[in-house]
């Protein structure tokens, strides 16, 4: 978010804005948004560092018997919530890191984990990881109950226009609504499926961008209600179209220099983007179950659909799993694109980034650039020019994760042990369902 608060500032803002509550908003394990909500007597306290929740209650945090937690509030994150009026007073709300009563950050909260692995960065002489998301979502028609329908909200296409976009009026105050929340929109466009959106913002250092993330989910969801829609980040909500990514530009930069640029190589990349290039490609298949977290994140990930499955890198072909943007200079970056806005963005950005910081460490060889179609090759093909597949299933992924001291470090013991188990009890929740498609298949024939 653009600007930057002193105490002060915001509560000569409370006061002038007549701000009556304040969100003090944090992220679980799973990348749900949550939020304890104080009236503004409160905030000095909360702004002291001085609010304790219970932590026992959220998902993969801890057990009642060690539950007492303190948020703390960052102050740059501060946002007055343009939705939210009338006579009864403004919302508010600031994003906080959770720390336990020694006063260290708790090993399970997805923002700070995600800056012990920036600390790291900057221990190598990275003075910012900046990441830039395409985050796209459908947008279903609501029932009278308010409940999410199967019925799409058009029948558009990529970059069309209305009539055929119903979506570009509730897209258009989305935007607006973000514009006053201090974002720089970008682009913001239908994508390729039919219901399916997209809306770009300007890139950020890693946390922010993951700050805005979550924002950016919550204001699409807010303004869908208002137009009797609902808006869903599920990576594969329908069968037969393209499903949503969320593609992560990335850069490493030591002050105002991209590490990432060379003007002297023949693609422009510095050495330390070969090698952060490469820690990706090795890493991919056990970070994918952070990236891609769902049962459902696995449908998208198959080929025919633009979405990248296949293990490789190109400057210029979208199907390998890492592309390079033509922009140089200051804009050289790499595009990684299996993440799935489903996933939180904080742990994501996090096993991404020690991935590559794992490659320029051991100054990893960069394989061979892909620029034939990956989509067209059969097995054999992809298997004399190394190219391996991401997982192919949840379960799969979870297994390449463990098996990797990394990714696994990354995360740290207690972000790994519950992220596990809760994904353990998903995969088998929907493996012992029994799915509509079986019975269509399976009843008349046997």
């Amino acid at each position: 978010m653009a600007g930057r608060y002193t105490r002060e500032d915001i509560m000569k803002m409370v006061e002038e804005e007549n701000v009556r509550y304040i969100r003090l908003q944090f992220t679980d394990l799973l990348g749900t948004i949550k939020n304890v909500e104080i009236p503004r007597s409160q905030l000095e306290k909360a702004l002291d560092n001085k609010l304790m929740f219970d932590g026992s209650s959220i998902e993969g945090f801890v057990r009642i018997e060690e539950s007492d937690m303190y948020l703390y509030p960052d102050l740059d994150s501060w946002v007055i919530y343009p939705w939210t009026s009338g006579t009864e007073g403004k919302v508010a709300g600031l994003i906080c890191d959770v720390y336990l009563p020694d006063g260290r950050p708790f090993p399970g909260d997805p923002r700070s984990i995600l800056k012990r692995v920036l600390k790291e960065a900057e221990e190598m002489g990275f003075t910012a990881f900046n990441v830039g998301t395409e985050p796209e979502f459908f947008l279903f028609k609501s029932d009278e109950k308010g409940e999410p329908t199967l019925d799409l909200n058009d029948k558009g296409g990529y970059f069309d226009l209305a009539p055929l976009d119903l979506g570009e009026n509730c897209r258009r105050d989305i935007v607006v609504t973000l514009d006053q929340l201090g974002f720089e929109v970008e682009a913001s466009h239908h994508e390729v499926a039919p219901g399916q959106h997209e809306i770009d913002f300007k890139y950020a250092n890693a946390v922010q961008t993951a700050d805005n993330i979550q924002i950016f989910k919550l204001v699409v969801k807010n303004i869908a209600r208002r137009y009797g829609l609902h808006a869903t980040f599920m990576p594969k909500p329908l069968y037969g179209v393209n499903g949503s990514g969320m593609h992560c530009h990335m850069s490493l930069f030591r002050g105002d220099e991209n590490a990432f640029y060379d003007e002297r190589d023949e693609l422009g990349l510095s050495q330390i983007a070969r090698h952060f290039l490469a820690g990706i490609l090795k890493h991919a298949r056990s970070f994918a179950a952070i990236t891609n977290p769902l049962v459902n994140s696995y449908k998208r990930l198959v080929p025919g659909y633009e979405a990248p499955c296949y293990v490789a890198w190109s400057p210029k072909n979208r199907s390998p799993l890492v592309r390079i943007p033509a922009s140089r200079g200051l804009s050289t970056r790499i595009e990684v694109r299996n993440p799935d806005p489903a996933a939180n963005p904080y742990l994501a950005l996090a096993v991404m980034l020690k991935a590559g910081l794992d490659g320029i460490k051991n100054e990893l060889p960069l394989p061979e650039q892909v620029d034939r179609n990956i989509y067209v090759m059969d097995d054999a093909e992809r298997r004399a020019a190394g190219i391996e597949s991401l997982p192919s299933t949840l379960k799969e992924a979870l297994e390449e994760l463990q098996r990797n001291p990394v990714i696994c470090e990354a995360l740290g013991e207690h972000a790994l042990t519950h992220f596990v188990q809760a994904k353990e009890i998903e995969w088998d929740m929907f493996r012992m369902q029994v799915h509509p498609w079986e019975r269509e298949q399976y009843m008349s024939l046997y």
